[in-house]
């Protein structure tokens, strides 16, 4: 089969991090073909969508002491081509948040693939759909106390009501903005300021989970049914997790709770094409759903001996030759 990724320049890429690198080796490895292209690469002629594609041959890394280790160079591309992407088996939008006007613009053109003919992961009507803080609110039995407003007295009434919230810019990545709300810090209003854009952009706010400090857990799901799951747990004084801003990050089981929750999206995810899915989970509560290019493959396989990105490219060779 032929495989087209959309990814960032992949010489940005850590190939020991990177889920889709993961993805890519996974494809190889099962004897696929691998093509990449990027984003500004994108565009329609003849009412179909196309791409600049080269070809691309991996070194898969391998597991040294319990991390990995990439070869150098790890990669070798060949000459720029250019094709009609309904000509590949499945085109993976891979790009990294955030979702700008130029991002939602890809989408767009991605609309111009032939579903009958190549399956794209993930649905690019799915990705405008599910912002990856306000998807989540649909499912409020399963997330904390959540408002969304660019009001400045809402904010400060539900932290002094909460005792203290956390607040989310909602177009952030990798825990980018993400605020520590203490209704008595004499910089509450300036912080808010700023995140709202002076009162323009509407943020999301959210009840302080203290089992923060335990980790902000991230279960992958494919097709809705969660296969591996990995916890980044803070370190220094950061109250995030995130693994960008340095969380430790260790083995963990997706809990009877976590299951539920999971059980929750499952009906929506497929409906709206969302195959390749993240979700983020602290103390039993949903916080977030990543749909643009979720992370973490490479983790939960060093950390619980499995291969997640074999997995994943099984189900779309299966799925996308039905």
């Amino acid at each position: 089969m032929k495989f087209a990724f959309i990814i960032d320049p992949i010489d940005r890429l850590d190939p020991g991090h990177d889920t889709s690198v993961a993805l890519m080796e996974a494809a190889q490895v099962l004897g696929h073909e691998i093509w990449i292209t990027q984003a500004n690469q994108l565009g329609v002629m003849e009412g179909r969508a196309f791409a600049f594609l080269q070809p691309v041959q991996l070194v898969p890394v391998e597991l040294q002491d319990g991390r990995w280790v990439a070869a150098n160079p790890w990669f070798k591309v060949g000459d720029r081509v250019q094709r009609f992407l309904d000509e590949m088996d499945a085109v993976f939008m891979r790009t990294d948040p955030p979702v700008t006007v130029p991002y939602l613009y890809a989408t767009y053109i991605l609309d111009y693939i032939n579903p009958e003919k190549t399956l794209v992961v993930n649905s690019p009507k799915g990705i405008r759909t599910a912002n990856e803080k306000m998807y989540a609110l649909q499912f409020a039995e399963a997330m904390p106390e959540t408002i969304v407003t660019l009001d400045k007295q809402v904010i400060r009434e539900f932290a002094e009501r909460q005792g203290a919230a956390v607040l989310k810019p909602l177009g952030g990545k990798a825990g980018e903005g993400v605020l520590f709300l203490d209704p008595g810090d004499r910089n509450f209003n300036s912080m808010v300021e700023i995140s709202t854009h002076q009162g323009v952009m509407p943020v999301m706010v959210q009840t302080y989970l203290p089992d923060a400090k335990l980790g902000d857990k991230r279960i992958i799901l494919l097709h809705g049914e969660p296969i591996g799951a990995v916890n980044r747990i803070p370190t220094g004084q950061e109250f995030r997790g995130n693994m960008a801003v340095g969380g430790a990050v260790a083995p963990t089981e997706i809990t009877d709770r976590e299951r539920e929750i999971c059980a929750q999206l499952a009906p929506f995810l497929r409906r709206d094409g969302l195959i390749f899915v993240g979700i983020d989970v602290i103390g039993g509560y949903l916080t977030e759903v990543n749909v643009t290019s979720p992370t973490g493959i490479r983790e939960i396989d060093r950390l619980s001996g499995v291969n997640l990105g074999r997995q994943v490219i099984e189900w779309i060779v299966e799925n996308a030759r039905n």
